[in-house]
């Protein structure tokens, strides 16, 4: 089937892929658009996937300074130093960094969250739930459910990203990784707030 360059164009800017997918993908659903940036979005998945093993030993400080109260540094790593020049790339590091002075995460990911904050979580979620007069045997969901929330609060990927509050953090940073085609890490970051 013949696509439309304009067809092709609205595709990519809704995407941000490259001219021989979109073409590909619009094919594929026969000019159907929602269809082709579902294929885009499986093929994208597909492809995080096997760019996430790659070393990140490349990337940038991105930074950021809120009222001169509050300033956040963060090491965002990519595979090479083309792309850690890439506008796009440097845009998400000042994103990040703005979102960690608005959103304080404590931890980057899950794995990240320590033994002894983690046991002392669940010491308080449990103590919580009892307090309800809850079953024992329903005291273990309600935890858990209160420990995603705290994921969700503590962690930066999990977080609600502060420009889209419809996508986390990790899905903002994963666009990013199907646009520019490398895998990108946040390694560390740290949050410095005057007076404390």
């Amino acid at each position: 089937m013949a696509v439309s360059a304009n067809l092709v164009k609205e595709l990519r800017e809704k995407t941000g892929v490259g001219f021989m997918e979109c073409k590909g993908a619009l094919q594929e659903a026969n000019g159907d658009l929602e269809e082709a940036i579902k294929i885009l979005r499986k093929r994208g998945l597909a492809s995080l996937a096997r760019k996430s093993g790659r070393e990140t030993k490349d990337g940038l400080i991105g930074t950021y300074v809120h009222n001169g109260k509050i300033g956040v540094m963060v090491e965002l790593n990519c595979e090479t130093d083309f792309v850690a020049r890439n506008p796009d790339f440097q845009a998400l590091a000042k994103d990040l960094a703005m979102h960690i002075a608005a959103s304080e995460p404590r931890f980057v990911n899950k794995e990240d969250v320590t033994e002894d904050v983690l046991a002392d979580e669940r010491e308080i979620y449990a103590d919580q739930a009892r307090a309800t007069g809850k079953p024992e045997n329903v005291l273990e969901k309600i935890v858990e459910g209160r420990l995603s929330k705290f994921y969700s609060e503590a962690c930066l990927l999990e977080q609600p990203f502060v420009k889209d509050s419809s996508i986390s953090v990790r899905e903002h940073i994963a666009a990013h990784i199907q646009k520019i085609g490398e895998n990108i890490q946040v390694r560390r970051f740290v949050r410095y707030k005057l007076g404390e």
